[in-house]
């Protein structure tokens, strides 16, 4: 069975945040809250706990993987970024807001787009999610929390554990949360596309 925390969502224990860190580092596989709905995340360098995530989800080689960044610096370390696609989501983050972006070869080939060569790429507005990617100074492998079966993600932290409890590492519970998916927009071409109409403003696309 996990670990279970509950964390307050504006003020995050850091004693929490540090303990989920360490399970991290060890190859954990947690399930948090984000500006959007639960997800489930992972280190970009274990390979078994993305393993791990793909069964949860029954994810194909098709699925858009996302990294969790702490800011714009980090994202260029994780996808090429031009001047316009900079602007875009210097605009619009922190936000919910998935940007689909060129990999480099720093992402893990398991959760880069096999034909596209492309990696979703957030900086979600939620301060469990900064205090965690500040710890563990790198991005988040994150997908979001919805079970093979549903179209929606899991938003109450109760039931997450009920189904999911015996297969991840730590619950961090900060309340239910709506469970909306983000806006998807693809920054590959020159004209921006939404891929996917979720939570946040996309009337200029």
């Amino acid at each position: 069975m996990s670990d279970y925390f509950y964390i307050h969502k504006k003020n995050p224990q850091q004693r929490l945040i540090k303990r989920i860190s360490e399970i991290l580092s060890c190859g954990g596989v947690i399930v948090y809250p984000t500006d959007s709905s639960y997800a489930l995340g992972c280190l970009p360098g274990n390979k078994d706990a993305i393993e791990r995530i793909c069964r949860i989800r029954n994810l194909t080689a098709k699925h858009h993987f996302t990294l969790m960044c702490r800011n714009i610096k980090e994202i260029s370390r994780y996808a090429w970024i031009n001047n316009v696609q900079f602007k875009i989501i210097k605009r619009m983050t922190p936000g919910p807001y998935t940007f689909i972006l060129k990999a480099t070869k720093e992402v893990p080939s398991r959760v880069i787009h096999q034909k596209s060569k492309t990696i979703g790429i957030r900086i979600p507005d939620c301060n469990v999610v900064l205090n965690i990617l500040d710890n563990i100074s790198m991005a988040l492998i994150t997908t979001s929390l919805i079970m093979p079966e549903e179209h929606e993600p899991m938003h109450d932290p109760l039931e997450i554990k009920e189904k999911i409890g015996n297969v991840v590492d730590a619950i961090l519970d900060s309340g239910p949360i709506p469970g909306s998916v983000t806006t998807m927009i693809d920054l590959t071409s020159d004209t921006p596309v939404v891929l996917r109409k979720g939570l946040g403003d996309f009337s200029n696309f």
